[in-house]
């Protein structure tokens, strides 16, 4: 038996299994030529981020226009950083944002698919079996260095302006005996497992990446660890086992990766397993003071995919709006396909920024107005009472006291050719429809300056005698009109514009008179359409309180 096969059965005695056993559980997937399987594979270490999000919908429609596999992939192997309910919490985020993982991980408790366990904490034998191979063929060695020893060489690096790094002569227990490393786990010292890399760090790699193009890079020379002291691989060798083992073929993950891709690429074929299509996404970028910078967890609320929950987004919104920015091309096609589901768009990598896009917080409410715009009034309940559940419980409750009524609210300027886009995400609705409903409804009477509370009052007077929540809208302002030179205002606006001096106003500026009566504002929806909602007798009423106010 050789020294090695000797030093794997010390350091792993319990792992009984070869990496054999493993290539055989999950077999290649049988999917179409040019299918392309993506994953997501966050850390359950906090919220939900923006940025997680957009890489997942780039994984997801990557795996959906090639008729291929999105998963999800929990990497929770630093459990010092782990926060409670940080699954439920991400995967709860993508599910409520339509990114709906085939496998994995599809709620906060719940996996599906072949390729499981797709949680790392649960894989540990799996990495350890192919750690052990690699230490039988001499390509892995356990170390003994402690922190402090670590350190030591890091300052003896940088004194002499050597590159930092456990590499070459400063690896030192590369060559380690058996007898040595014996020695060592029999006075109980804890150890490392480190790949022994055949890299020389003048020698460079070329990948394609698969957003970025051509990278050169110098070759990896570290001896980096693959097995922590706790027996818990790194995130390098994990992911290159797991993304093997589950037949990955796009790695596309955040731009920040990009400096481990000579490590990973070195890893994959060490392992002997095929290397994956890498693709690095650039990060949303803010502008701060004219600089741009990466959106920040401590500094942008928005930053929290929570954050459009709450402000009322809808879900379809924040994604056809990271669509924009993910594909260059994205607009021309929606604008020639408005009715398509973003999932029929031909995504292709090579559209993506090479740089990061700026979070755009204006184009995002325009992208919301026009598609709340296309809604249905019972769409809108739907969706809006469903947020008011969850976010405004008194809001919630005055919405579906009387359903039909509320309906009847939203219908306003909606189901009409060019419908109005004043609404962009749920929690404007309360303000935007506060007269509408009597426990928000504030009067304000306050006048234009042209016209008197004198004219105000008999124009109301006389209004009120003829009004009818049935006239049509043509009926419903030929009234004004009718009133209108009784008053010394003008029937017609170029009536009046061609002889201002004549008149004190037309019957428009007497419709606003009518208006702040009704609304308390200048501007609404279909002033017709609102009085006949609220129906003659809230009219009339609220026509004598502005006569007396």
């Amino acid at each position: 038996m050789s020294d090695n096969i000797k030093l794997a059965d010390l350091l792993l005695p319990n792992i009984d299994k070869t990496p054999d056993y493993y290539e055989t559980l999950y077999p290649a997937r049988n999917l179409p030529e040019g299918a392309r399987v993506t994953r997501v594979a966050p850390s359950p270490t906090g919220y939900l981020h923006l940025g997680v999000l957009f890489a997942s919908l780039v994984n997801r429609i990557t795996a959906t226009s090639t008729g291929g596999i999105f998963f999800t992939r929990i990497e929770d192997t630093d459990k010092k950083r782990e926060v409670e309910g940080g699954i439920e919490d991400i995967i709860g985020g993508l599910n409520r944002f339509g990114i709906v993982p085939d496998e994995g991980f599809i709620s906060g408790s719940e996996q599906k698919g072949d390729y499981g366990p797709y949680q790392q904490s649960h894989r540990a034998e799996i990495y350890q079996t192919y750690v052990k191979e690699l230490i039988r063929q001499g390509l892995a060695y356990p170390c003994f260095c402690t922190a402090e020893e670590l350190e030591k060489i890091r300052n003896e690096q940088e004194a002499k302006k050597i590159r930092t790094g456990y590499h070459g002569e400063w690896a030192k227990h590369r060559n380690i005996t058996f007898e040595e490393a014996k020695q060592l786990i029999d006075q109980g010292k804890p150890f490392v497992v480190r790949l022994k890399s055949p890299g020389n760090e003048e020698h460079k790699i070329i990948f394609e990446d698969a957003i970025k193009g051509k990278i050169e890079m110098p070759e990896n020379d570290e001896d980096f660890v693959l097995l922590k002291s706790d027996g818990i691989p790194t995130y390098h060798f994990a992911h290159a086992i797991d993304d093997h083992l589950m037949h990955t073929t796009h790695v596309l993950r955040g731009d920040e990766w990009i400096s481990s891709v000579p490590k990973h690429i070195q890893l994959f074929k060490i392992l002997g397993f095929k290397v994956p299509k890498f693709g690095h996404v650039s990060p949303i970028m803010k502008l701060d003071n004219g600089a741009k910078r990466k959106i920040s967890k401590r500094k942008d609320p928005e930053a929290a995919v929570h954050f459009f929950a709450q402000e009322g987004f809808m879900s379809q919104s924040v994604i056809e709006y990271l669509m924009t920015v993910a594909a260059s091309d994205f607009e021309d096609w929606r604008r020639a396909n408005p009715d398509k589901s973003y999932k029929d768009f031909k995504f292709n990598l090579k559209k993506m920024s090479v740089s990061g896009a700026l979070f755009d917080g204006v184009k995002l409410l325009d992208v919301s107005k026009n598609l709340v715009s296309r809604l249905t009034s019972t769409q809108v309940y739907d969706y809006v009472t469903a947020w008011a559940q969850e976010f405004d419980k008194d809001f919630y409750d005055v919405l579906t006291k009387n359903p039909e009524y509320t309906k009847a609210v939203f219908a306003i300027d909606r189901d009409v050719p060019k419908p109005r886009k004043d609404i962009a995400k749920w929690n404007e609705v309360k303000e935007y429809f506060s007269y509408m409903f009597e426990e928000y409804y504030k009067p304000d009477f306050t006048l234009p300056e042209n016209i008197d509370k004198t004219d105000a009052a008999a124009f109301l007077e006389a209004y009120a005698k003829v009004y009818s929540p049935q006239d049509d809208k043509q009926t419903w302002f030929n009234k004004i009109k009718e009133i209108a030179p009784t008053l010394h205002f003008a029937s017609e606006t170029k009536e009046y514009k061609a002889n201002p001096e004549g008149f004190k106003g037309h019957a428009g500026d007497l419709s606003t008179v009518l208006r702040i009566a009704i609304t308390g504002r200048r501007n609404t929806p279909d002033l017709c359409s609102i009085m006949a909602v609220l129906g003659k007798e809230e009219c009339l009423k609220r026509i004598e309180n502005a006569m007396r106010g």
